[in-house]
């Protein structure tokens, strides 16, 4: 029997038509020899996050975020005026600029990792950043660590905020602020 998942989302019956494959997927369906997945991804962002060896989450510097529904309609990239155009921003300023903003944390960036499936295709090309957890390493350099698509799989990374921000590393930011 073959399996179709879906985002809660996603259920409207044109949704469900075309990822049934259309009119031959759906007479499958309704001979039973098909069957609708419907699966609602919980990201638990009040978890203490991923802490790679030999580094530290300072206090403070996690932020948490709730039971966070992944769907990526409910995901934007945000990008500083000061990183478009060619621009960029120093990152210790860009966490100023991103400090009232509902900034998701790595246990979305961790989630997304292990059901690389679910990341949008259009965040390739691009660093995405998880601000809401900032790691400290050998004293005092803070990082950000970013998911980026690399050698044809995802993968995550780090940034440290004296670095440079340009404008493919844009923030992940939840659009509905819940």
């Amino acid at each position: 029997m073959s399996k179709y998942n879906f985002y809660v989302e996603d259920v409207s019956v044109e949704a469900v038509f075309n990822k049934l494959g259309g009119i031959e997927g759906t007479k499958r369906f309704l001979r039973g020899d098909a069957e609708v997945v419907i699966k609602n991804h919980i990201i638990d962002c009040d978890a203490d996050p991923f802490i790679p060896d030999d580094w530290e989450v300072p206090k403070g510097c996690h932020i948490k975020g709730g039971q966070f529904h992944w769907n990526p309609d409910e995901v934007s990239l945000y990008l500083s005026d000061k990183q478009k155009d060619g621009n960029w921003i120093e990152g210790n300023k860009l966490r100023k600029e991103l400090k009232n903003k509902p900034v998701l944390n790595a246990n979305v960036l961790d989630y997304l990792l292990a059901n690389p499936q679910l990341i949008p295709e259009e965040w390739k090309g691009k660093a995405v950043f998880f601000w809401g957890t900032i790691y400290r390493y050998s004293g005092d350099y803070l990082f950000v660590r970013y998911l980026i698509w690399n050698d044809g799989r995802w993968s995550w990374g780090n940034n440290w905020l004296d670095s440079r921000w340009h404008g493919n590393y844009p923030a992940a930011v939840s659009a509905s602020n819940k």
